[in-house]
Formats: C-alpha cells, sequence, structure tokens
C-alpha cells in the first residue's frame, strides 16, 4: 500500500512539498482555504482590484494524484491529524507548514477562505483607499513599505505616510541597500518617519476612510483619512498547544532538527515560519526548507536514509518593489550578499509578484 504524506498548510511550503511528493505517495493536502494566495501579490491586489483575480490559485489544481482536503487542523499526534470537522487523517509521514498570520491587506481577514470572499473585500477596501487623501501606515518593514509603493504608484496624488519605531529601516541589510531604499522613498514622496511611536493605534478601525488624529509618544499629531496595519506576526501552531505532539518554543513554534524533522520524530516534519529557526519570516526561506523536507520524505518512502540538512545561509537576502517600477533588493552572490539593482528587483518579482512561477505550480487538472 502507497504511503500517506500529509501535509497541514497549503501556502508557499505546504504546496511546494505536496506537489513534489505526488508521484511518489498518497498526499492529503489539509487547508481550510479553496485557494493557495500569493500573499507576495496581496498588496498589489489591493490597489488595482482588476488585477487581483492573480493572487489566487486554486488548491484543487495543485496535484495529480493526491487529494486536498478543506479543513482545519485541531490537533496533530504522531499518527496523524484530527480536524475541525471531527474527521481523522491517519499518516505514515506528517509535514507541518501552516506559517503565520499578519494584518489584513498583506494577508487575508480571518475566517476569508473562499476566493469570492476574499476579492469583495479587496474591493471595498479598495474603494475606502481610493476616496483617502491622506495615507498613513503603522509599520515600517517590507510590507509597509511595499504597500505605501504601491499606493503611491496608483495614486501619485495622495500623502502616504510610514511611521516607525525603528530608527533605522531593514536592520541587518547593507548600507547600500537601505540607502537606495531611502532615496527612491524620498523620490516618491514618502513621508518615512522613523523612531516614531503612536501613544495609540488609530480610533478608527484600518482599511476604513474615517479622518483622525493621531498623536506621537513626542506630541506630534499626525492628520489622515485612513491607516493600515504593517506589523504584527504570529505562529499558526494553535493546533499543537494541546501537547500531544511536542512542546513549542516561548513563542510559539516548533523545534525541528537539522533535516527538519520535529524534535523526538523522523518521520513528522516542519517548515517555514513554524519551524524554530534563525531564518527570516519569508517566503523564499519557506520553499528552500520544502524542497530539503521533499528530498528526505522522498528518501524514506524509496527505503533510503535521508540526508537532506538545512544550513541558516549566512547573509540575508530580499526583494523589495515599491510598485511595479522600482524597489531595492539584497541577494546572495559568490563573493557574499550584494545590493540588487532596480532592473534585477523588477524582473526577479516586481513585474508580477511570482504570478508566473505559481501559474506554472497550478496547471488545472480539467
Amino acid at each position: 500500500m502507497e504511503q500517506v504524506v500529509a501535509v497541514v498548510g497549503g501556502g508557499y511550503g505546504g504546496t511546494l512539498v505536496a506537489k513534489e511528493l505526488d508521484a511518489v505517495a498518497d498526499v492529503v493536502l489539509i487547508d481550510p482555504r479553496e485557494a493557495f494566495v500569493n500573499a507576495a501579490a496581496s498588496l498589489r491586489a489591493l490597489v488595482r482590484p482588476e488585477w487581483a483575480p492573480n493572487a489566487f490559485f486554486p488548491l484543487r489544481n495543485l496535484l495529480e494524484r493526491g487529494r486536498v482536503i478543506r479543513d482545519r487542523a485541531v490537533s496533530v499526534d504522531p499518527a496523524g491529524v484530527t480536524l475541525s470537522s471531527g474527521a481523522r487523517v491517519e499518516a505514515d509521514y506528517l509535514v507541518l507548514a501552516t506559517g503565520s498570520g499578519y494584518p489584513y491587506p498583506a494577508k487575508p481577514r480571518p475566517g476569508a477562505t473562499e476566493v469570492a470572499r476574499q476579492l469583495d473585500d479587496l474591493r471595498e477596501t479598495h474603494q475606502e483607499l481610493a476616496g483617502a487623501g491622506r495615507v498613513l501606515i503603522v509599520g515600517g518593514g517590507p510590507v509597509g513599505l511595499e504597500l505605501a509603493g504601491e499606493i503611491r504608484d496608483v495614486w501619485p496624488d495622495k500623502d502616504v505616510i510610514v511611521v516607525d519605531r525603528g530608527d533605522h529601516l531593514l536592520p541587518g541589510f547593507l548600507p547600500e541597500v537601505r540607502d537606495g531604499l531611502h532615496r527612491q522613498l524620498a523620490d516618491r514622496r514618502i513621508d518615512l518617519r522613523l523612531d516614531t511611536r503612536l501613544s495609540a493605534l488609530p480610533p478608527v478601525p484600518p482599511g476604513v476612510a474615517a479622518g483622525f488624529t493621531g498623536t506621537t509618544a513626542a506630541g506630534e499629531r499626525i492628520a489622515a483619512d485612513i491607516w493600515f496595519r504593517a506589523f504584527g506576526v504570529h505562529l499558526d501552531t494553535g493546533y499543537l498547544t494541546d501537547g500531544r505532539l511536542t512542546p513549542l518554543s516561548d513563542r510559539g513554534a516548533i523545534p525541528v532538527t537539522a533535516r527538519l524533522t520535529v524534535e523526538g520524530y523522523d518521520h513528522v516534519y516542519a517548515l517555514g515560519d513554524v519551524a524554530d529557526l534563525p531564518d527570516p519570516k519569508m517566503a523564499s526561506y519557506a520553499m528552500e526548507h520544502a524542497a530539503i523536507v521533499a528530498e528526505n520524505i522522498r528518501a524514506q518512502v524509496a527505503g533510503e536514509p535521508p540526508q537532506a540538512v538545512h544550513v541558516p545561509a549566512p547573509g540575508r537576502r530580499i526583494l523589495l518593489p515599491l510598485g511595479p517600477h522600482a524597489g531595492v533588493g539584497q541577494l546572495p552572490t559568490p563573493d557574499g550578499p550584494a545590493a540588487a539593482t532596480v532592473g534585477e528587483v523588477r524582473r526577479r518579482k516586481g513585474s508580477d509578484l511570482f504570478t508566473a512561477r505559481f501559474a506554472a505550480w497550478f496547471n488545472p487538472r480539467d
């Protein structure tokens, strides 16, 4: 009988593992959503609603042989997965790839599992944003900056303010990358205010057009018509808090070995954001983990020892577009990390935000 691989989570890492193992095992992909969401495209989907469907890929189109179960894991133990419906998936191998949550619109709203609902949310928020003259983004990390760039590209006359409590952008990256980012933000008249902490979050919901005035800890007043939250990652590992599989770290991450097996098991794997690794919480790292997990499980299914190991990269990498035509990046080279040109950022990510890559993954079966 063919061995069963249960993959919990249909994000970047989970879908790649499932697709890679589809030919050699009985793959069961578990996710409550109707479609894979290319989160890298979410911010452009907000400002360009006619383009928004490009961010979604139906999970039913991913696998040729395996199956997708639209349900949520509520518990995992060494033998399988218990679902919110009460159903049970027994498996020979388990892959935990549930990722992390992040405030809308960078990721869908909690509970929005249907594509139609997610598109409705984006269209509604687009209308709110379109009517706002002054936009406040709280959080100056990559998400907040990408959102500012996408807004500026569509609405060059809007006032866009980004506040962040840190005193510099992109900590840990090359000075020339940070300097280039500052120049491009200034060129686009994006009002960046570092070392700025709001005394309280705005008194209106994020993504809703309603005039307000916020106050910083230094007493400065900031008036805006709409605001967005661009901070606050939380790991999606609540289904492991019952302790039936493994204790979690203090921040809710899953302890793993160099082969990305969960500590104490040789048939249970964890990857991406939920794995207790020093890697940044970014899609490219989850996909690297997925390739290692797939290689190891493929070897085990064939009766061979798993030998692929994860070695954290010595230098950080990023592609940070500011709309389709601008942005900064840092990429690995044989001589160490180097700044990417605007052309490289546009070609690798900014032009289509990886939609062509994922379209090739999700080849329709019908």
